[in-house]
């Protein structure tokens, strides 16, 4: 009998033969894959190009003339963002970034193939995504348009990426994804992280910065430095090892980035010149506010280092809540070098947010500059003629010299030499205190008076509010050729602007001449042997509120301000003591002149051998006189108001109308009719009948004619707000703390 068979165990196909098999199922299913989503982008050919919205938006970035950092604003999203462009970023970030993010990015044309389908091979495989396959293209195109993760959004973003591509280039695609990637909170784009994170610009990084910049964004909330360190860390290194992998780091530069510290804190995107870079913030046009970028200024970084630096000592010795704010203007191209609008921008205590270079303050004697320069123009006397320094009453006002005491009869050049009081307004009387205003207004340097009032004599002391930026303005006119700059230039590449006329250049140049030797307080610099050519007046407002030096040396102007931003007394403290120290210091700092750029030296005809002077240019005269050296029989000439002024008329206040030459009595026409105003002292008076633009014409018996056109304005009442601290001062007594020691 046969033995039964024995049962046979079925044999299992070799491992090798199951992976076989397994790896050729396997790519047949990538083979499909790799086929339908080739397909779908087909189908996706007509998808819309991504969106640029995010790229028309970002944070603006002030800097100076040198390219450094001022400060920086948020975008109108609340967002740090920053274009980037690809000579700001260090090469070695891209490298590492390809290695790390797209090794085939130079090769691919947006969409990397060879990575799609490992990751497709690998995702069915294993059950689970092991890598991912997006390009830095496609992440561009993803950054631009944030979309829920989704196999029909994937497609979206591979043909995006290949427009993007054909559009903008391998170039743009980077700057793209270097402007928007994430990097926690509201962070976006390397430089916004690099300041944040590092404190520097992206141009310089070291392996170990680069490699913690590029790993941020995979997860960039989970790897915050700031936050979570240790994760950051890791993150790191894992860049460093790929880069390292790849060639981009050497063994050696890899092994030393390892061991450098991650940074753990966030910095603030900082301020470094506040009142500057808000300025110049303030003068772009809407539309590059709103784009953001990098917008250069004409400062320079080491005047302004100084200058800050300057205003900080000023502020500390004058009182515990003074500021001081420092304007310096370059003359030939009307632009600022140094804008320092308060002392200690971060103190509370002396309200250093208040720029104090736009508040409204009273400029002391800082204008009678200007007034005696207006009375060498209209030929009223010369830096020779001879005045009365004496006890006077102008109808009700009698202002007196600090010490309460006279100095009796000297030069013009003597009595502005030593600020003396009773002589400025004995001039800006005879000049008429609305012809003055309205010299300085139709140079476009309005002045602000207190309750609304006009101007009146006090003016020649102080009684109004002039910012120091409108002062610096007007101190262009008495630096050079007598031209007022209708603007200063913060930003870098501003259109020269229009020059209107303030004082001829032979009256700014008397009044160089006159302040070259003014009286000096001694300073740190003088103490070493500086002695800089300075040609400087000081100012101070009653009650010492206000201390103010302004003047021009070689190629700048220059303005100080030194006080107390809430209006409060700030006791001793004067332009001559306090704030023409600062700008004789500033003065040393400065580059040497130009000589190209010099001011030409005129001719003084009242200087000449042989020359006679009217009798009244030789000794003071309060009465109406003919022009230095012209015939007795000219045409009328309208001497106020003159042609093109602007007049600040209160309603109901009539102005003077004053003229010379001409033949016999003169007829005044008001837009083509009859003055029908009273006279006032042998001066026609005209009660303008509104505010607007008026046509004056002054007619002689024979007939020949003088016009102007001049515009009327109302006064308004002076901005006064708790928050800017900046409130218009009020009018000062008659007299004025001293400007000579």
């Amino acid at each position: 009998m046969a033995d039964a068979a024995e049962p046979t165990t079925p044999r299992r196909p070799p491992r090798r033969a199951a992976r076989f098999l397994l790896t050729a199922l396997a790519s047949l299913i990538c083979a499909a894959g790799l086929a339908a989503g080739l397909w779908g982008l087909w189908l996706w050919s007509f998808a819309t190009p991504a969106p640029l919205a995010r790229l028309e938006t970002g944070s603006v970035e002030i800097l100076d003339r040198e390219g450094g950092r001022l400060g920086a604003f948020l975008s109108e999203d609340d967002k740090w963002r920053f274009p980037a462009k690809l000579d700001e970023v260090d090469p070695l970030f891209l490298e590492i970034l390809k290695a790390y993010e797209d090794k085939r990015f130079d090769e691919h044309g947006g969409v990397d193939l060879l990575a799609l389908g490992r990751a497709l091979r690998q995702m069915l495989t294993s059950g689970q995504v092991v890598s991912g396959a997006s390009t830095l293209s496609m992440q561009a195109a993803r950054l631009l348009d944030p979309a829920p993760r989704s196999l029909a959004n994937k497609l979206v973003e591979m043909k995006r990426a290949r427009l993007l591509e054909r559009q903008r280039g391998k170039s743009g695609v980077l700057e793209i994804y270097l402007g928007l990637a994430p990097y926690g909170g509201n962070l976006e784009g390397i430089k916004a992280a690099s300041w944040a994170y590092l404190g520097k610009s992206p141009a310089t990084l070291t392996p170990a910065e680069a490699a913690l910049l590029a790993a941020i964004p995979k997860n960039p909330n989970a790897y915050r430095p700031d936050r979570h360190p240790a994760a950051a860390r890791r993150a790191r290194d894992l860049v460093i090892a790929r880069a390292e992998a790849a060639g981009a780091l050497t063994a050696a530069e890899a092994a030393e980035a390892r061991a450098a510290e991650v940074p753990r804190r966030r910095r603030d995107a900082g301020l470094e010149a506040p009142h500057a870079a808000r300025r110049a913030l303030a003068e772009l046009a809407p539309e590059a506010r709103r784009r953001g970028g990098a917008f250069s200024t004409a400062i320079d970084p080491r005047l302004q280092a100084a200058a800050q630096d300057l205003a900080r000592r000023a502020a500390f010795r004058s009182d515990p809540s003074a500021s001081a704010a420092v304007l310096l203007i370059h003359r030939p191209s009307a632009e600022i070098r140094a804008y320092v609008g308060a002392a200690v921008p971060e103190s509370q205590r002396r309200a250093g947010s208040v720029d104090m270079l736009r508040a409204l303050r009273s400029p002391g004697s800082a204008l009678k500059p200007f007034v005696y320069g207006l009375a060498f123009d209209r030929a009223l006397l010369l830096p020779e003629t001879i005045l009365d320094d004496r006890e006077t009453d102008f109808a009700g006002y009698a202002p007196r010299n600090f010490d309460r005491g006279y100095s009796g009869q000297m030069s013009a050049a003597e009595t502005l030499r030593r600020s003396l009081n009773v002589p400025a307004v004995r001039i800006l009387d005879r000049l008429g205190p609305a012809a003055f205003d309205g010299a300085l207004r139709t140079a476009g340097a309005g002045l602000t008076y207190p309750l609304g009032d006009g101007p009146s004599l006090a003016l020649a002391l102080g009684g109004a509010g002039i910012s120091p930026y409108d002062l610096g303005r007007l101190y262009m006119g008495f630096a050079g050729t007598g031209g007022v700059p209708a603007r200063l230039n913060l930003l870098a590449g501003a259109t020269t602007p229009e020059v209107k006329t303030l004082l001829t250049p032979l009256a700014a140049q008397r009044l160089r001449q006159i302040l070259a030797t003014a009286p000096r307080p001694r300073t740190a610099q003088a103490a070493r042997g500086a002695t800089t050519p300075v040609a400087f007046k000081t100012g101070t407002s009653y009650g010492y509120r206000d201390s103010w030096a302004a003047g021009a040396s070689g190629d700048y102007v220059i303005v100080v301000w030194v006080g107390r931003p809430d209006g409060a007394p700030c006791p001793g403290c004067t332009g001559y003591s306090v704030a023409a120290p600062t700008l004789l210091d500033m003065a040393q700092a400065l580059p040497p002149p130009d000589p190209a750029l010099a001011v030409p030296v005129l001719a003084d005809p009242a200087l000449a051998a042989g020359a006679k002077l009217a009798p009244h240019l030789r000794r003071w005269s309060s009465r109406p006189t003919q022009s230095l050296l012209q015939p007795l029989k000219k045409p009328p000439e309208i001497l106020f108001p003159r042609d093109q002024t602007t007049l600040l008329l209160p309603e109901g206040k009539a102005a003077p109308l004053r003229a010379s030459g001409g033949e016999g009595a003169l007829r005044w026409l008001v837009n083509g009719r009859p003055l029908a105003s009273p006279a006032a002292n042998g001066a026609p008076l005209w009660l303008p009948d509104g505010p607007g633009t008026h046509r004056l014409e002054a007619v002689d018996s024979r007939g020949r004619s003088a016009r102007a056109e001049v515009v009327v304005v109302r006064p308004t009442p002076p901005r006064r707000s708790a928050a800017s601290l900046a409130a218009a001062p009020p009018a000062p007594p008659p007299e004025s703390p001293p400007e000579a020691p």
